[in-house]
């Protein structure tokens, strides 16, 4: 078992149902209990453990596990010698300063104030790389009462739609402190393994699967040089003859982003019988 690749996961929170929803796609097992807090997917080299989002960081930053998935947020706020290795695209979220409508509109209004936020370290991290004097006070869970409370005259939280903040007489101000997102994290300055390596492949290739369809479609030949400089692929198309005389066709990967846009210029140049399919893994 000692070989076996040592892999931290949130047993739950935002992040939880998202990373086992990417997991599952590079092909690794995942837990179906809720309640269960490990997992060994021997085929696959690994051995998986669900722990506290916040205590992921300090896990991997230890050693005594080698890879984690948490947020850039926990992971900033908890000091841990862990670095960041790879984003993963979900799980965003922006950190802001808020406070009283009206009241403040740069950060050189916070010196001196009282700061109530569930992330302490970055909060503090953040006021220390700008030499602003202030004090912080972690609470947990919501932080919007706090001022209200008298206990902080600002408060630093996860911005979504603002609609909280707004119900609360706050406004956001300042810089973002913070853009978060889930992301892979190692421990600071180790060496990876190859099953680090195989591991990175696999979600980097869900990662790509997910941005990219396949695109077919068939065309006059005099038209493919024009159709591919719309959609050039990766490493150009994929062009056979069909039976029917003077066309091709081509098969193509482009990005999701648009390509309901690219489906139409195709079309004005001619192509027909274009198709879009999912993509659901790849090695590039």
């Amino acid at each position: 078992m000692s070989d076996l690749l040592r892999i931290a996961i949130p047993n739950k929170g935002a992040l939880s149902e998202s990373a086992a929803t990417l997991l599952r796609e590079a092909g690794y097992r995942q837990r179906d209990d809720a309640k269960r807090l490990t997992l060994i997917d021997e085929e696959n080299g690994v051995e998986f453990f669900y722990l506290r989002p916040r205590d992921i960081a300090l896990y991997v930053g230890e050693g005594t596990l080698d890879i984690g998935i948490t947020g850039r947020d926990l992971l900033h706020d908890s000091g841990a010698k862990a670095d960041e290795v790879m984003q993963l695209g979900f799980g965003r979220s922006r950190f802001r300063f808020a406070g009283p409508a009206g009241s403040y509109s740069s950060l050189d209004d916070l010196v001196g104030k009282r700061i109530a936020t569930s992330y302490a370290g970055v909060v503090g991290a953040f006021l220390t790389e700008r030499g602003i004097q202030a004090s912080v006070t972690r609470l947990d869970g919501a932080v919007e009462s706090s001022i209200q409370l008298g206990v902080a005259d600002v408060i630093a939280d996860v911005v979504e739609t603002g609609t909280s903040l707004r119900n609360a007489g706050l406004e956001v101000f300042g810089e973002p402190i913070l853009e978060s997102e889930a992301v892979v994290i190692t421990r600071a300055g180790a060496e990876l393994s190859a099953a680090y390596d195989t591991f990175r492949r696999r979600i980097e290739g869900v990662m790509v699967a997910r941005s990219y369809v396949m695109m077919d479609y068939d065309i006059r030949a005099e038209a493919i040089q024009a159709a591919t400089e719309l959609a050039p692929g990766l490493e150009g198309p994929t062009v056979s003859p069909l039976h029917r005389e003077g066309w091709v066709a081509v098969r193509v990967m482009v990005p999701r982003l648009n390509s309901q846009k690219l489906m139409d210029d195709l079309w004005s140049l001619g192509a027909r019988a274009i198709l879009l399919t999912d993509i659901h893994a790849c090695r590039l």
